[in-house]
């Protein structure tokens, strides 16, 4: 991945003329890595606080002070491991999960594999963090924590958000067809779930605003204290200027998870109709709805010192990292009495995209 990301800077360039390619390495940061699975099930301390079981179910990654509530306070001292490589990461980071719906109306929860160079993590979530260059963003504050997309959207919004949100069709193994950086493949990557079988596989790809209005670590909706460039959102590895209302640059940060899809390509366990069987735990089948959620728990100016360092992949000179071994030791009881693996007759909370 990180191979191909450098390779389709220049496409990038031109794609988007107004805006600034982080290209890494050199002075620009872009920050690659891996958190595992903390926990499955139905809690959302960010859109339904304190609500346990909230409606519909997340797969979520990072530290362990998750919750059905989480203070809005340094998470960093609740959580006492993370499943993140960046061992001074205890933030969380979630997403809807993936399930096969079958011609008989049955559905199976489709599980993650590691993705490219992040082999040992087990399932869970791919992190990008990315920077123009040195004291050209600020880092997230101690309380923040930021909601993108909308689980109850089943249609194109205007022109879109492909460049935001999108799945990969890959076309073989071993990530075969990953050519493009994340969205930006004119074939490949879509904003709805793709339509026919992916012999690789499909890759989620979740791209969070870059501009903040300095002030509130959050808003009513999650959304308003955050904002996209004045130039409309930016594509993967590149950055505008941010709008007056929300003059204060953040790092970029997207999210990436694999779905193995390979075991659910057989023709005939998909709709009579030929219509595509996936859909998000929310009862999505369009993937308009894909969305994700962060709460901010990096430990002292960690982040700060990685998006001014001029990191690059998976590692950085005086930020402390852990292997995978000990990042997979860290996980949060299940607080949520019910099944999600396995064949089920419905999905769990009937599917609730709220």
């Amino acid at each position: 991945m990180i191979r191909s990301v450098v390779l389709s800077l220049a496409a990038l360039t031109y794609a988007a003329p107004q805006t600034t390619p982080i290209k890494g390495p050199g002075s620009n940061s872009l920050v690659r890595f891996g958190c595992s699975q903390v926990v499955i099930e139905r809690l959302d301390p960010l859109v339904n606080p304190g609500m346990n079981p909230s409606p519909h179910l997340h797969q979520i990654v990072g530290g362990n002070a998750f919750n059905a509530s989480i203070p809005s306070t340094d998470v960093s001292s609740l959580a006492t491991c993370t499943t993140c490589s960046f061992s001074d990461d205890f933030s969380n980071y979630w997403t809807a999960n993936l399930y096969f719906k079958a011609r008989n109306g049955t559905y199976k929860r489709v599980p993650q594999v590691p993705n490219r160079f992040l082999e040992g993590s087990q399932g869970g979530v791919t992190v990008y963090y990315l920077s123009p260059g040195k004291n050209t963003v600020t880092a997230f504050k101690p309380g923040f924590r930021m909601l993108v997309g909308d689980s109850m959207q089943r249609e194109k919004k205007g022109s879109g958000l492909k460049s935001q949100s999108c799945f990969r069709c890959f076309t073989g193994p071993n990530f075969k067809g990953d050519d493009y950086s994340p969205c930006a493949d004119p074939k490949l990557d879509t904003e709805t779930f793709p339509s026919g079988p992916c012999l690789g596989g499909i890759r989620s790809n979740i791209h969070f605003p870059t501009c903040w209005d300095g002030e509130r670590l959050d808003s009513p909706n999650h959304q308003d204290h955050i904002a996209y460039p004045v130039g409309g959102p930016s594509s993967f590895a590149t950055t505008g200027t941010c709008p007056s209302s929300h003059p204060v640059k953040i790092p970029q940060l997207m999210l990436e998870i694999v779905w193995d899809t390979t075991a659910f390509n057989d023709p005939y366990d998909w709709p009579e109709d030929g219509t595509q069987p996936f859909v998000l735990s929310t009862g999505d089948s369009t993937g308009y709805g894909q969305h994700g959620d962060y709460v901010f728990g990096w430990k002292n100016d960690a982040l700060q010192r990685l998006m001014d360092g001029a990191c690059f992949g998976n590692t950085c000179e005086g930020v402390e990292t852990q292997d995978f071994a000990e990042a997979n030791k860290c996980s949060v009881p299940n607080t949520v009495d019910e099944i999600t693996e396995g064949w089920l007759e419905k999905l769990p909370g009937d599917g609730s995209g709220a």
